[in-house]
């Protein structure tokens, strides 16, 4: 990595040596390895370009199910980007520091593009982060990009807009600018795209329409910036990346469904979102977990920032041990691939 002090965080990119490109996932990192997931792969037939370099995702669409096919591919075909982690008791697949051919930094190719943009769509992104600025008054090192217009392989006819925001107060402040609706140039999703995204969280998830329909009543963070698709993504910073590899051990144990009232959602707007529970009823599972299951943590995007402090919870989920001192709920893992959920059983006051 060329950046001096930079902790690697959640969507950065990496190109490997032979042309693939993973994305970065969570803050825990072996060492000398990246844990990451592919999303990119060189193919004759690619949407996405880089000169000559034709690109295919290898995700057809974001659900844990599809990065366990990827682990799987890299497994049978290159093998040395899977490993086993002895800190949370997975196999997923990481990158060797040894073969990374290029790190890419969000911040860093954002600033390019605000302070010269190279196409059409590069022109929307800087219109689009100036526009938040101007409404949020954040400095424009709190924003990154990320996707491929990080690694400029898009292409302006198709390619979405994925932006980051850095540390939670600057993302509390865009969370509030976009649920205000301040501007009109940034709509949410409403209408056939509305039902579109609908209609893939119940066929993907074990969720009814009516559930459904009110996760999408919570989420702020996607959208359309003019006629442009954008996701927004909140990331930790340094400061608040505060756990490190081998603090806690994680271990399997088995699976189970619980209900919970919510006593912390602060931290929920990250990637994994963390939801401190109490006042625990096990549904499915050891009754150990009533006295001794501290939080639910969500890895699958669907289930960021939809539940405030004081919500009661149904959630189901792969059960993990913290040191063999308390328990947390997982979601999003490759061993449930997609069978688990977090449902708020009362809503907030906000949400009327």
């Amino acid at each position: 990595m060329n950046q001096v002090m930079r902790k690697p965080k959640d969507r950065d990119f990496i190109e490997t040596i032979e042309g693939m490109f993973f994305c970065v996932t969570d803050y825990l990192h072996p060492p000398g390895k990246y844990t990451a997931y592919l999303k990119y792969s060189p193919a004759p037939a690619g949407k996405w370009e880089s000169g000559e370099i034709r690109y295919r995702r290898e995700l057809e669409y974001y659900h844990v199910s599809q990065v366990a096919d990827t682990i799987a591919y890299l497994e049978q075909n290159y093998p040395y980007y899977v490993h086993y982690c002895p800190v949370r008791d997975i196999k997923f697949s990481m990158v060797p520091q040894e073969y990374v051919k290029k790190y890419y930094v969000p911040e860093q190719r954002l600033q390019e593009i605000l302070d010269s943009p190279g196409d059409p769509l590069e022109d929307e992104v800087r219109a689009f982060v100036s526009e938040i600025i101007a409404l949020t008054g954040l400095e424009e090192s709190a924003f990154g990009i990320t996707g491929s217009i990080l690694l400029g392989i898009h292409n302006p006819a198709f390619s979405d807009i994925d932006l980051l925001v850095y540390g939670l107060e600057n993302s509390r402040r865009v969370r509030a600018l976009l649920k205000e609706g301040a501007s009109v140039r940034i709509r949410p999703l409403m209408g056939k795209t509305l039902e579109e995204w609908l209609s893939f969280a119940v066929t993907h998830f074990p969720l009814n329409h009516d559930e459904a329909r009110y996760l999408a009543s919570r989420g702020w963070n996607y959208g359309f910036y003019k006629e442009r698709y954008f996701s927004i993504h909140p990331v930790r910073t340094n400061d608040e990346i505060r756990e490190n590899y081998g603090d806690r051990i994680y271990r399997e144990e088995g699976e189970a469904r619980i209900r919970a009232v919510v006593s912390d959602a602060s931290e929920s707007l990250f990637t994994p979102a963390v939801y401190k529970v109490e006042s625990v009823e096990v549904l499915e599972g050891d009754e150990r977990l009533s006295f001794m299951l501290s939080e639910v943590v969500s890895f699958e995007g669907l289930f960021r920032d939809v539940v405030e402090s004081g919500q009661e919870i149904e959630a189901r989920g792969k059960l993990e041990s913290v040191n063999r001192q308390y328990y947390r709920l997982v979601i999003g893992t490759t061993m449930l691939k997609g069978r688990e959920y977090i449902k708020p059983l009362v809503r907030s006051s906000r949400d009327g």
